[in-house]
């Protein structure tokens, strides 16, 4: 992985990011934030559960650092940007209000996204793909709960390593790299979703919901995952030519604040 030196601002053609989860400790908003000030674009896909409702029906959470994320994405709209909101599984009160505009900014269940170099991708949260958010909704709810206590877990890990000088890493990211039915679960998900863009007649498919960044193909269907804010901080940028690549966001340990483009 190499690391590149932002220049404030770095401009794009398309942002994509996704599994925000405003409302949930485990959100990194100031991250974020951080990001979306050092970068201009003339397209923001908000690929669902930017705002994490489930979380904040169960305790109520929400920093200053939340409100802010969400004005930075409403001075984009305002100033220009195409803002799109796609609702997702944690966020799905949202769904009501398909097709419909708020401050600027569009509300869709999916969108297809023409590239600069005339591809054509599906953009979706990708929660409908998941077999157990769709037939066993209770398992999906003990996941989370126990996902939750891995995430605040993960929180003090990281708040040593800062005291240690050493960047931001995800626990709940290394767990689901080596435990083999997470390996098998991802694997069997991403596959569905480039499936559903076959079906689609789309050249590939921008996804969330399973809070791992990825660029893949399978067969001739281009797989796009914009990866999460609360483990990994990455999200996926489209340049001027329609080259996409994923961006992991790292916490400044000098003066320079780093991005790191992931191959």
């Amino acid at each position: 992985m190499q690391q590149k030196t932002v220049k404030r601002p770095r401009r794009f053609r398309t942002v994509f990011i996704s599994d925000v989860h405003l409302g949930f400790r485990g959100a990194s908003a100031d991250a974020l934030l951080a990001f979306l000030t050092t970068c201009e674009c003339e397209t923001l896909y908000m690929a669902g559960d930017i705002i994490d409702i489930h979380a904040l029906r169960r305790k109520r959470y929400w920093p200053q650092a939340h409100n802010d994320v969400l004005r930075a994405v409403l001075d984009k709209a305002r100033a220009g940007t195409r803002v799109v909101y796609i609702p997702g599984n944690h966020d799905e009160m949202l769904r009501d209000f398909v097709g419909h505009r708020f401050g600027n900014i569009e509300i869709a269940e999916q969108v297809i996204h023409a590239t600069a170099d005339g591809r054509r991708l599906l953009v979706t949260h990708g929660d409908e793909f998941d077999t157990v958010v769709r037939s066993a909704r209770w398992l999906g709810v003990l996941g989370g709960h126990l996902y939750g206590v891995l995430l605040a877990l993960n929180h003090w890990v990281n708040v040593i390593r800062r005291r240690c000088g050493a960047p931001h890493w995800s626990l709940a990211a290394f767990l689901k790299s080596r435990v083999k039915n997470a390996v098998q679960y991802i694997s069997r998900y991403e596959e569905a979703v480039a499936y559903a863009a076959v079906r689609a007649g789309v050249d590939g498919v921008v996804c969330g919901h399973i809070h791992r960044a990825q660029i893949t193909r399978f067969e001739d269907i281009e797989y796009h995952n914009c990866g999460d804010w609360v483990e990994s901080r990455t999200a996926l940028v489209e340049h001027h030519d329609g080259a996409i690549e994923v961006v992991q966001w790292a916490e400044p340990l000098a003066a320079a604040l780093p991005i790191l483009a992931a191959a």
